[in-house]
């Protein structure tokens, strides 16, 4: 069989996956609220998994409160070196925002060896030093997660928005559902949450992306 591929310029390719995608939840009869459209639609044309359509959960004006704090120089914090390289810093900047990951810091690695624990809960420990209004966007460590939620309930941190959308098959369900359901210490943190197992850093840039393109 001959395929026959057309070589389309990068915005066309874009409006035509949208209009796909607009196309598949007219089909499948999924309609979504207004004001977290544009994330749900930006997740799923980065992953093709209309799945985020069901399991993306948004606390109230979660979308607007995000797009708030980067108007006011946010900065957003990722648990990974690959969310980091996919959000698009030239925009955040804009607005005097910055992206950082301490994942790879040697003090971060010494904290985590001297404590028995990850680089991303030692991560987040550094994060809550910094002296910045904050956007977390987590997507791989369900620990980075937890610590999180911990440095919340201790009231060493209070993000403007936590994006928690970790992969995987460990903790993963459950840290995620400590900001869907308040935990034991009934936070109410805004948040933006793939729940289930599926997500990744590249969910967690796309939900970054979506705000700031949004904006």
């Amino acid at each position: 069989m001959k395929i026959e591929l057309k070589y389309t310029q990068p915005s066309e390719i874009e409006r035509q996956s949208m209009e796909t995608i607009s196309r598949i939840l007219l089909e499948q009869g999924i309609h979504l609220a207004p004001e977290n459209e544009s994330v749900i639609r930006r997740v799923i044309h980065t992953t093709a998994d209309f799945d985020y359509a069901q399991t993306l959960s948004f606390s109230p004006d979660a979308v607007e409160q995000g797009r708030a704090a980067i108007r006011r120089g946010a900065c957003i914090v990722t648990d990974t070196r690959m969310a980091w390289s996919g959000i698009n810093k030239k925009r955040l900047a804009e607005y005097g925002g910055e992206v950082f990951c301490f994942i790879a810091d040697q003090d971060v690695v010494r904290l985590a060896s001297d404590n028995s624990t990850t680089r991303a809960v030692a991560s987040m420990e550094k994060a809550s030093r910094i002296d910045r209004e904050l956007i977390f966007a987590i997507g791989n460590a369900p620990t980075a997660l937890v610590r999180l939620y911990e440095l919340i309930a201790e009231g060493k941190l209070s993000p403007a928005l936590v994006i928690g959308v970790p992969v995987g098959f460990v903790n993963v369900v459950e840290s995620k559902e400590l900001f869907v359901t308040g935990g034991p210490g009934q936070i109410q943190a805004p948040h933006i949450i793939a729940r289930g197992r599926k997500g990744g850093s590249n969910v967690a840039a796309a939900i970054v992306n979506a705000l700031l393109y949004g904006m």
